[in-house]
């Protein structure tokens, strides 16, 4: 859960110095290229139940998960540049690039999440 809210907070943090930088045009930009990274993430978490107190694990669960995110991610790129083409890309795909690299601090958030609960 840790790693969404990282996301969010750099999603938010992103939109408002694209805001800053080229005002409501950037910011619009920066804002769905995040929207691209995030919802794909919270579709594979919630498509492998981490949130249900089931908890099944299976390889079969894990692929499908990630074919669902990756087609996701296809969709909500087409439908993006089909409907609302991003007024400065730079920042959409900056903002896409952010996000994903946040995946790299998951390892570092759940160790921190461990340490406060023992």
């Amino acid at each position: 859960m840790s790693l969404l809210r990282a996301q969010l907070v750099l999603a938010l943090v992103g939109t408002a110095g694209a805001f800053g930088l080229e005002r409501a045009g950037g910011a619009a930009s920066f804002a769905l290229g995040a929207l691209v990274a995030v919802l794909p993430h919270v579709f594979f978490v919630q498509r492998m139940g981490i949130f249900s107190s089931h908890r099944v694990r299976g390889a079969n669960r894990l692929l499908r998960a990630a074919a669902g995110k990756f087609g996701l991610t296809v969709a909500l790129f087409t439908l993006m540049f089909v409907t609302v083409p991003p007024s400065n890309p730079t920042f959409f795909f900056s903002a896409y690039v952010a996000v994903i690299s946040t995946h790299w601090l998951a390892p570092w958030l759940m160790l921190k999440t461990r340490r406060t609960t023992d």
